[in-house]
């Protein structure tokens, strides 16, 4: 009969009947097991059937089947929500041992799998719940006592600094503290405070140096247009005046004054009178610092991030750069304009070299049955992994020694600088200078005091805090925290917030040369800075990828987190 009806398969079974033939299997052994255990109900049996752990039946436990200890099933609670202890003995191996020793992972696993790749935000509030110290990342961990802080390249976009004791003292500066304070950063005074200040708002001096540590140099300037960052920064600017977006005369004299103030800014860094400057534009940022600083005897300067239109336009131009965070078979490699740079280097193959790599074709008879692939196609996919890299940290360039005044007649002349449409379009780069400079002009970060009250557990206690806004560079990071060590006692707290583009900064470059301290003074004694800041500056950077963004000072000693 099965024959004579079309489309009949012997084999195929109801799903009714493949859950009666599970629930036969499971009474088979539940009798094997137990022959004088009562049966369970039939929804328990059926869960179980799918694979879920459940946990042991009340009516079994009372007759001793079960755990006695074990607790009563919440009924409002997941069927796959199994408790610590059933889940994992206290003595017995962490969790991620028991998965790396049990490869095959039951269905309740599977199901918390899947629950963590669609709701990753769910698993890492619960681990936050679960966790009494919150872990960020790898490098997130308080670092080992130190009374200095690491060296950190990022520009700062704001920082939050809070203290038991108030900030009263840093606002409304006297009209002679604001103008001594001004002198002061133009002639670079140096300022020693004592380790420990009683009163504060009475201390002129701290006052006038806390004026000094805001200023920095800034073109081209516009009251009416935020200039930093750059890089995002079109919802900022839309609906701007801009004058200068369909005037090409205007752009041209914009262009012209930027060159020329870029001009100065270099001349002054390879004369050692300034240390280190940023050039911002609306696609990258770099960075140019001047011989003796960061562990280099030359000028070096870090583009981030890059594309690999740029990478080919600086080739193209002669400029030789490297990739200090692209790494290929163990060797670190490195993109060159022909010439060699060290280890590791990666040759430029030539058209010649791929026609002889298909010669064994020829050699054997069949060039022409098998297809060629042309040399765009070749060229695309050794290039592959650098398209990927585009506007990523990874895509960092460096540049080294006389190429960087290479790379700065490339960038004057550059179309692809300035923005050729959107609220950015016709306006030059923004130049960020610790010292002045050719058509610069000064610039003072926004710094403001809050005093609240917060809960504690006697009542409520006083909070101060201290809000600095604006593009924060390294030295003036440096310099405010030296001012608050001695005007809160050695104890305060902050949250630094970076411009994230600018954060590989502070990567680890090969070092040529560290200088002592006798001869880095002898050489930028004069660039400007504090000798305390140029000490911090000239060490190696350690950060990485990463930049500081919590920092702690307690009894004079800093933890920070990064």
């Amino acid at each position: 009969m099965a024959l004579s009806v079309p489309g009949y398969s012997p084999s195929f079974r109801k799903p009714p009947e493949t859950l009666r033939l599970r629930r036969k299997r499971v009474r088979s052994l539940e009798a094997a097991a137990s022959p004088r255990e009562q049966p369970e109900p039939a929804p328990r049996r059926a869960a179980l059937a799918a694979g879920l752990l459940l946990r042991p039946f009340p009516a079994a436990a009372g007759r001793g089947g079960g755990d006695p200890a074990a607790a009563r099933r919440n009924p409002f609670a997941r069927l796959d929500n199994r408790p610590p202890a059933a889940a994992e003995r206290p003595d017995g191996p962490p969790r991620g041992q028991q998965e790396a020793q049990d490869p095959c992972l039951d269905s309740n696993q599977e199901n918390d799998l899947l629950r963590e790749e669609k709701f990753p935000e769910r698993t890492a509030v619960a681990e936050l719940l679960q966790t009494p110290q919150v872990s960020f990342s790898k490098s997130d961990i308080p670092s080992s006592e130190s009374t200095e802080l690491p060296v950190d390249w990022s520009i700062k976009t704001r920082l939050l600094f809070t203290s038991s004791q108030p900030f009263t003292w840093a606002d409304h500066l006297k009209a002679q503290e604001e103008a001594q304070g001004i002198i002061q950063h133009c002639r670079a005074t140096e300022v020693t405070l004592p380790q420990s200040i009683q009163d504060p708002k009475l201390s002129t001096e701290l006052r006038c140096a806390f004026q000094q540590s805001l200023l920095y140099w800034l073109h081209p300037a516009f009251p009416w247009l935020p200039l930093f960052p750059r890089i995002g920064a079109d919802r900022k600017m839309t609906g701007k005046i801009s004058p200068w977006s369909n005037d090409e005369t205007l752009q041209h004299i914009l262009m012209s004054d930027w060159s020329v103030s870029f001009t100065s800014l270099y001349n002054l860094l390879k004369t050692k009178l300034c240390p280190y400057f940023y050039v911002c534009t609306y696609q990258f940022t770099i960075l140019f610092r001047a011989a003796g600083l960061a562990g280099n005897d030359v000028i070096t300067a870090l583009m981030s991030p890059t594309t690999r239109g740029i990478r080919e336009a600086m080739k193209n131009e002669g400029i030789e750069f490297s990739l200090p965070l692209i790494k290929e078979n163990g060797y670190q490699k490195k993109k060159t304009s022909g010439t060699s740079l060290g280890n590791g280097e990666e040759q430029v193959i030539s058209d010649d070299d791929e026609d002889e790599s298909f010669s064994w074709l020829e050699e054997i008879g069949v060039q022409d049955k098998i297809k060629k692939p042309d040399i765009l196609s070749i060229k695309l996919r050794k290039e592959k992994h650098e398209v990927q890299m585009d506007h990523r940290p990874e895509s960092v360039v460096l540049v080294k020694g006389m190429n960087t005044l290479t790379l700065l007649n490339f960038l004057i002349n550059s179309k692809s600088l300035i923005a050729s449409s959107g609220p950015q379009a016709g306006l030059p780069p923004t130049l960020l200078s610790p010292v002045a400079f050719r058509g610069a002009t000064m610039q003072m970060l926004k710094a403001r005091s809050v005093n609240v009250k917060t809960q504690a557990v006697s009542g409520y206690k006083d909070q101060f805090s201290l809000e600095i806004t604006g593009p924060v560079m390294p030295h003036s990071l440096h310099s405010v925290t030296m001012l608050l060590k001695s005007s809160q006692n050695g104890s305060f707290s902050a949250g630094l917030y970076t411009h994230e583009p600018t954060a590989v900064f502070n990567i680890c470059l090969p070092v040529n040369k560290i200088l002592d301290k006798e001869t880095l003074q002898e050489e930028l004694g004069n660039c400007g800075l504090h000798p305390k800041t140029l000490d911090q500056l000239s060490q190696i950077p350690t950060l990485g990828k990463s930049s500081l963004r919590l920092v702690e000072l307690s009894d004079f000693v800093y933890n920070w987190r990064s």
